[in-house]
């Protein structure tokens, strides 16, 4: 299979809650907006091809599919799926291992997603374990945090190898050339933390590459104090849905409010178009998409209950990142420091 235009992505159809109903017209989506992809769908052909409607030639012209008859469930264990080589999560990451994409997007079981990358895909010399990046909203834009659950019980170095990849990610995807990169701590004072972060803390400061801030706290993550944010997998992963469910509450909170009674519709009826923009602003779907760094190729997770909006950020996330080369600048900028 040759690549056709500038950038292919993989696409792991059957994977999440929605399987191909989603990810399918997402997409679509994709190849209407960039007429510079094409896309592989990899996944079970009949339920494909019904999910296809009826898109125009110079979309179905970019479109390749793969036929799956095996599928990695949401209660596989990571082991039982290297054993499915015929799983359509296996044979879209493997088409970017032989080289025939340029990205992989997954919505499906992520501890198997996690082994069955770094065994096809493999990891760059000097880094230990591969975490989840993801945009958070802030007051002026995002910045990047990491991790966000692929890793649990981190220590010092496996924290430094994260902000040293952090600030690689915000310098080629923000165009950031000096990206503010902190640590997620209890406390912004040196003394406070768990020794590990103490540690890292050290690490970061001296490397000269790195523009290390020091200590960032949680009610700082949407602040704008800082581009990347680093932190272990748990805390990453309960900081990520706590907000996720702050930004929910809010948006019915509004919604509730402003229809409880005459006076408060017609202010909500006025206030529409700034309450359209906050909602939007902080709506997880528009940054819906983890990447998981240290890996020889790029690979975005996608939200597993995404729909179709959410998703398609998601094959976006992948897109940036295949474009810019980010897995191979990573490589050679750890082949240039000593992690």
């Amino acid at each position: 299979m040759a690549l056709l235009p500038k950038v292919t992505i993989a696409i792991d159809v059957m994977g999440g809650d929605h399987g191909p109903r989603v990810t399918v017209p997402a997409a679509l989506n994709c190849l209407a907006d960039h007429p510079d992809i094409c896309i592989v769908l990899v996944g079970d052909e009949a339920l494909i091809s019904s999910n296809l409607g009826h898109s125009p030639p110079s979309v179905l012209s970019r479109i390749k599919i793969i036929h799956s008859d095996e599928l990695v469930t949401m209660d596989d264990k990571p082991i039982h799926a290297l054993r499915k080589k015929h799983s359509s999560m296996y044979l879209a990451i493997n088409l970017v291992a032989d080289g025939l994409a340029d990205a992989c997007v997954s919505a499906g079981n992520t501890g198997a997603l996690m082994v069955l990358s770094r065994s096809l895909l493999g990891m760059h010399e000097g880094i230990d374990r591969p975490p989840f990046v993801r945009e958070i909203p802030t007051l002026t834009g995002h910045c990047h945090v990491l991790d966000l659950g692929a890793n649990v019980g981190c220590d010092a170095a496996h924290l430094y190898q994260f902000g040293v990849m952090g600030s690689i990610v915000s310098r080629v995807v923000d165009n950031k050339p000096n990206p503010r990169v902190g640590l997620l701590n209890v406390g912004q004072e040196e003394s406070k933390g768990i020794e590990q972060v103490k540690e890292a803390a050290q690490l970061l400061q001296q490397n000269p590459r790195i523009n290390y801030i020091g200590f960032v706290e949680g009610d700082h993550i949407f602040a704008d104090e800082a581009d990347v944010i680093v932190c272990d997998g748990f805390v990453g992963n309960v900081a990520l849905k706590t907000s996720e469910g702050l930004a929910k509450m809010v948006g019915r909170l509004l919604e509730r409010n402003f229809q409880q009674n005459l006076y408060a519709r017609v202010v909500g009826l006025f206030s529409k178009p700034i309450l359209h923009k906050l909602v939007k602003q902080i709506d997880p779907k528009r940054h819906n998409g983890a990447s998981l760094l240290g890996l020889r190729g790029t690979l975005v997770k996608s939200h597993g209950n995404a729909d179709i909006a959410a998703y398609q950020h998601a094959i976006i996330r992948a897109m940036n990142e295949a474009s810019s080369g980010l897995p191979q600048l990573i490589q050679k900028e750890i082949s240039e420091i000593s992690l």
